[in-house]
C-alpha cells in the first residue's frame, strides 16, 4: 500500500496521481483531522484540482461561509464554481457579490441589499479587527477586510478565500539552489502570498533550511497562535501592528538565527532598509511588493533601494561623448538587496530578472534579456531563456 505524504496539507500533482482512490480518502481525512484539532468549527477540507493545474488540498471554505447570511451560504454551497471562488463582497446598501478566479466581473448572490444587522452579525463571528482593518478565522487561511465610515462604523466586508495550493514552486525551484534573495512583484490577487506559503514549506521541509516568516496580517500562516500546516516546519513571527513590521524583521534575524526570512508586502522605506540590513548579514530573503513591472520599483523612491537605489551622476564632456548620452544620467547606487526579481504577470506567466543587469540596462534605455516562465497545455513548466524584455522602460 502506498504511504501517505508526511505533510498532507500540500500535495504535488505527481504525488496525488500515484496515491490511488483509497489513499486519497485517507489523505483527505488526515487533512480534516489536523485542521479540526486546532479549530472548534466543523469546516471541511477540500481536495481537488484547479483549472490551472495546481492541486488545492485544503480550503476550509465552509468556515468562511459561516460568517455570511444563511441565504448566501446556501447559494454558494450550490454554486458549481465554488472551487474557483476568490472573494465575497458585502457592502451596506448594495447587493452581495461573489468573485471568481480568472473571471471578469462578479455574480450577485441575491436581489436584496446587505443590511447593517447582517454586517454586525458577520463582525461578531469574526471578532476584533486589527489596526490594518484585517481579521481572520482561526486555523484557516481566509482573510476578512473591513471598510469603515468616517465614524469608524464597518460598512463593508471583503471576505477573501485562502487556500493551501501546491505547484507554484515548480516555476522557480531551480533558483532556490543559488541561495540568493528573491523579490516577487505582482498586482493584488495574482497569487504572491500563496507562493510565499509554499516556498516556506519547501525550504523548511524539503531543503531543511531554518525559515522564519514575518507574518504581518497573518495571511501566510493563517489566523491564530498555531500556524497553518501549509507552511510546513517554517516558524512564524506575528506582528502586533503593521507599522512594526520592519522591527520584527530585524528581531527575527537577531534572536532566532534564520537562514531564510520571508516577508509579505514590503511597502515602506523602513521595511526596505530592514531588508538591506538583513541581506548584508548573509540571510536569504523572500519578499513581495505591489507592482507589475520592474520599472514600478525603480521609479518608487520608497522601494528603489530593493533594487539598488537610483542616483543622478554628472559626466564629463569626454565621457558623455564616449557614451553618446547626456551629461546627467541615472545610475544604480548600490548592489540590489534582491539579486533576483520575478514579475508575476499571471499565475502561470512569470518574467525573471537578474536584478543588477536588468536595472542597469533599463537605466541606459535598453531592453534587458530575461527568462519567461510559463506552463504549457499539460501544465509543464517551460522556460524561455534570453528573451527580450517586453515591460515598460524608465
Amino acid at each position: 500500500m502506498a504511504s501517505l505524504p508526511t505533510s498532507p496539507s500540500v500535495v504535488s500533482p505527481k504525488t496525488l496521481a500515484g496515491l490511488g482512490f483509497e489513499n486519497l480518502v485517507r489523505l483527505k481525512l488526515a487533512v480534516g483531522k489536523r485542521t479540526s484539532s486546532r479549530r472548534q468549527s466543523t469546516s471541511s477540507a477540500a481536495l481537488c484540482t484547479s483549472r490551472d493545474g495546481f492541486v488545492v488540498v485544503e480550503d476550509d471554505i465552509q468556515a468562511l461561509l459561516q460568517i455570511l447570511p444563511k441565504d448566501l451560504q446556501e447559494s454558494l454551497h450550490n454554486e458549481p464554481r465554488r472551487n474557483q471562488l476568490l472573494e465575497v463582497v458585502l457592502d451596506l446598501g448594495r447587493r452581495p457579490e461573489a468573485r471568481f478566479i480568472g473571471e471578469a466581473g462578479g455574480l450577485y448572490l441575491r436581489d436584496t441589499e446587505i443590511s447593517l444587522t447582517e454586517l454586525e452579525e458577520a463582525q461578531n463571528f469574526v471578532g476584533e479587527f486589527g489596526g490594518d482593518n484585517r481579521a481572520g478565522i482561526e486555523g484557516t487561511l481566509h482573510r476578512i477586510s473591513a471598510i469603515r465610515s468616517r465614524k469608524g462604523l464597518i460598512v463593508g466586508l471583503t471576505c477573501r478565500v485562502g487556500r493551501a495550493v501546491s505547484g507554484h514552486v515548480d516555476m522557480f525551484r531551480d533558483l532556490l539552489q543559488y541561495r540568493e534573495s528573491i523579490l516577487f512583484l505582482g498586482r493584488p490577487g495574482v497569487g504572491k502570498t500563496t507562493v510565499m506559503r509554499e516556498i516556506a514549506r519547501v525550504l523548511a521541509d524539503e531543503l531543511h533550511r531554518r525559515v522564519v516568516i514575518v507574518d504581518t496580517g497573518n495571511e501566510i500562516g493563517g489566523d491564530g497562535d498555531v500556524p497553518h500546516a501549509a507552511i510546513g516546519g517554517a516558524r512564524r513571527m506575528q506582528v502586533p501592528q503593521p507599522s512594526m513590521q520592519h522591527r520584527v524583521m530585524v528581531e527575527a534575524v537577531e534572536n532566532h538565527m534564520p537562514e531564510v526570512v520571508i516577508v509579505d508586502e514590503i511597502g515602506t522605506e523602513a521595511e526596505a532598509l530592514a531588508c538591506r540590513s538583513i541581506a548584508e548579514r548573509g540571510v536569504m530573503l523572500i519578499g513581495t511588493a505591489h507592482g507589475e513591472h520592474m520599472a514600478n520599483i525603480i521609479k518608487n523612491r520608497t522601494l528603489s533601494n530593493l533594487v539598488g537605489g537610483i542616483e543622478t551622476v554628472t559626466l564629463g564632456d569626454d565621457e558623455a561623448r564616449a557614451r553618446r548620452s547626456q551629461k546627467s544620467i541615472l545610475e544604480r547606487k548600490a548592489p540590489p538587496t534582491f539579486p533576483f526579481l520575478i514579475e508575476m504577470r499571471e499565475r502561470n506567466y512569470w518574467v525573471t530578472h537578474r536584478t543588477e543587469r536588468s536595472v542597469d540596462l533599463l537605466l541606459q534605455g535598453k531592453k534587458p534579456l530575461v527568462e519567461v516562465r510559463k506552463r504549457d497545455s499539460k501544465f509543464k513548466v517551460v522556460i524561455e531563456r534570453w528573451a527580450t524584455y517586453d515591460g515598460d522602460g524608465i
